[in-house]
Parts: C-alpha cells; structure tokens; sequence
C-alpha cells in the first residue's frame, strides 16, 4: 500500500500554497491560501471497504509561554504533543484518489462546514477549532483540511505527516463533531493496511529546512 503527492516529496519541505500563513518579513506571517495537497494511493489491501486519511503534526509546543512572543524562542527541548490538521473518514474503496483544493481552497472564518465531504466522506473538526476557541473573530468549528501555521519562533522545524489507513468497515462510528482521536479510537481493530507521506514546514526565518 502506497500513498503519493505531487504537491511535495516524501520528507520534503510543503509549498506555502498548502499552509494555513507563509513568513512575512514586516508581521512575522500572513494568511496563505491553505489549499489541500492532492493525494493518490496503490495497493489497497483486499477487503478494503473504506478509507480515512489524517493529517498531523507531532511537533507543537506542549506549552504556549514563548509561542509568538516578541524577543522569545519556542525552546526544542521543550516537550511537543500532537495536532490534528486533517481528519477525514468514510470514503468509499473506490475513491481514485484527491485533488489538490478539492477539499480546502482558502481560509474560512470560523471554520468551514462539516461533517459532508466529497465522495460521501466524512469531515471531523480539526484542531484549530480548540486553537481558535477564545478568539471572537475567529472561534468556531474547523471541519476538514487547514494548514500547517507553526509558531513563527519555534526552534525547530515542524513535520505534517498524512496517513491514508485502509478499514475494513465502510463507516466508522462516531458521531458528527468528532476528532482526530475520536477517529483513531473508532479504527482500532479495522485497520488492513496504513501508508504516510510527511512533508516539513517552518514559520521562523532563522530555522533551515
């Protein structure tokens, strides 16, 4: 089982075009057009009956003291946890694959809608819905893909890994709203095959990638 983009190389850096915001040299960042990458796969195993793909980073800061701070650095030793960019399940076997901004193409205000997604899949909130709970302009519920947009003073470069898992079930059950770990929950014991691609980003003009 294979999982391939044309939108970056395996491991490779992720064009802005699929960010949530690019470097600015005045303000540190702006919004960038957060389209999603387009993916296409070979090899599902047999007996295949749906598929799900997720997208997250395992590299955020555990803690928010330094992130976005003028004259202050998001430390690397600092433990890191996981945030999930994408969360999409219920997609039929026959699915030829995804095309780039067919699921995201620009940033939406609260969020856009869910849980209906192409080809009868399901969108789950990602986790920009907690990110953005105490903001007014920006609060709401993010259903599908939004892009990577790490702190612009993070010591490290960030890793986006997108993982197509193949289920032996054709809708895995869990109710509107759920999450990237509800979802995961949801697969265990229905999993017949996994492929990633991981794609690196960074906001901090100082780290290399």
């Amino acid at each position: 089982m294979k999982l391939a983009t044309t939108a970056f190389a395996d491991q490779g850096v992720i064009p802005g075009e699929f960010a949530f915001a690019v470097i600015d040299p005045a303000q540190h960042v702006r919004l960038s057009t957060n389209r999603n990458p387009d993916f296409a796969w070979t090899g599902l195993p047999e007996g295949t009956r749906s598929l799900a793909l997720v997208c997250h980073d395992p590299d955020v800061p555990s803690r928010a003291d330094d992130v976005n701070k003028e004259g202050r650095v998001v430390p690397a030793s600092l433990p890191r946890v996981d945030f999930h960019h994408w969360v999409l399940i219920d997609l039929p076997s026959d699915t030829p694959g995804i095309a780039r901004g067919a699921h995201s193409d620009g940033i939406t205000a609260r969020g856009k809608p869910g849980p209906n997604a192409p080809r009868e899949g399901r969108h789950g909130i990602n986790d920009y819905t907690a990110w953005f709970a105490g903001d007014p302009d920006m609060s709401g519920n993010y259903h599908g893909y939004d892009g990577p947009c790490p702190p612009w003073n993070d010591a490290i470069p960030h890793h986006y890994v997108f993982t197509l898992y193949a289920l032996d079930v054709e809708r895995l059950p869990v109710a509107d709203g759920f999450t990237g770990p509800d979802a995961l929950r949801a697969m265990d014991g229905h999993v017949l095959g996994k492929a990633s691609v991981t794609g690196r980003y960074t906001l901090n003009p100082a780290v290399k990638l």
